[in-house]
């Protein structure tokens, strides 16, 4: 199951409570006051981690507690502080107040974290009220309430590529064979639901994310289709490899094809254009692959890629492309391509 946005009820602990204590030992007369300060409640903190994709593990733990902070006691021992509640998130979490609507906080990288809601203060002991005039207090303070907020989380996937493109043309298969990811692949529109992030990794040490961004239609600016609930994940995506099918099962043309993805980005998000884009035709053992990619081409005005996702034909030239895109370089003889890898 895949979650991209929840509401959690988050409750820091209260404060512990000041103690109301007199010294009393043998042999000590007016011993004094000696209650200690009460300790400060947990806080619930939000913490990002590359270790999760989805935020589908807090279905079930909706409302987050910190533990209350400890009463003082005599001898002016201090209570022991409330542990804080902290949420895992994935890295590309947004964190919204519910009540106000303002965004508290965008967790972009790995172990950053906020706090959501502060624990309460804890009150002081009777030994703080202590003075010339008043030498037996009797006051002390309780502790403070700890915050309550309620939140949304709202995951927006960060990925160096993304693939886009009309359902069924081939993005699941490409992820698979580019990455160790195992997404749902079928021979019919709408296979991906939700999307999925793979790891490329090219030689030793060169290696990128790359997210397959579920079939868009005409209107999905508006919500049709999978619509905005995952038009939204291909705002943190650097660059976009638009997967082109020579003869789709529809009938319609692909360039029309390719011209729809680029206006529903367009009315989506018209700064998602001047993204660096990698157009390629896909299925590239099919007859009609040659004349799609020379049309594609006429269009941009630049030569057209051609892959082939089941036979592996063109993907080390598809990656070596991705890398110069991800890690542009001034000069493009200075540029040396990392050891290919088999495609098997």
């Amino acid at each position: 199951m895949f979650i991209d946005q929840i509401e959690l009820l988050c409750k820091a602990g209260d404060g512990g409570n000041g103690c109301l204590s007199f010294r009393r030992e043998a042999h000590v007369p007016r011993g004094g006051p000696d209650g200690g300060d009460g300790a400060y409640g947990g806080s619930v903190v939000v913490e990002a981690t590359k270790d999760l994709s989805n935020l589908a593990h807090l279905l079930s733990h909706k409302h987050w507690n910190a533990e209350r902070g400890g009463s003082g006691a005599g001898k002016l021992k201090t209570g022991k502080r409330g542990k804080d509640a902290v949420i895992k998130v994935p890295v590309g979490t947004l964190i919204y107040d519910s009540k106000q609507e303002n965004l508290l906080r965008d967790l972009e990288t790995d172990g950053e974290t906020v706090t959501v809601a502060r624990g309460g203060h804890g009150g002081r002991g009777n030994k703080h009220f202590a003075n010339s005039v008043n030498r037996a207090p009797r006051e002390f303070e309780t502790g403070q309430v700890g915050e309550q907020r309620t939140i949304r989380l709202d995951l927006k996937l960060i990925a160096d590529v993304g693939l886009v493109g009309k359902p069924n043309a081939g993005k699941s298969t490409l992820l698979s064979r580019m990455t160790r990811a195992t997404p749902e692949i079928a021979n019919y529109p709408f296979t991906t639901k939700y999307p999925n992030l793979g790891m490329v990794r090219v030689g030793y040490g060169e290696q990128f994310v790359i997210a397959d961004i579920p079939g868009l239609i005409e209107g999905a600016h508006d919500g049709v289709g999978l619509g905005h609930e995952f038009l939204r994940h291909v705002e943190r995506t650097g660059v976009f490899v638009h997967l082109v099918e020579p003869a789709p099962m529809d009938g319609t043309d692909p360039i029309d094809n390719y011209r729809n993805i680029r206006d529903e980005l367009r009315m989506y998000d018209a700064t998602l254009l001047d993204r660096p884009e990698l157009p390629i035709v896909t299925k590239c053992e099919l007859p009609e692959s040659d004349e799609t990619a020379t049309r594609l081409s006429e269009e941009i005005g630049k030569p057209v890629q051609k892959i082939s996702a089941v036979t592996g034909k063109g993907l080390p030239e598809l990656t070596q492309s991705l890398l110069k895109l991800i890690n542009p370089v001034e000069n493009e003889d200075d540029w040396q391509p990392p050891p290919k890898r088999e495609y098997v």
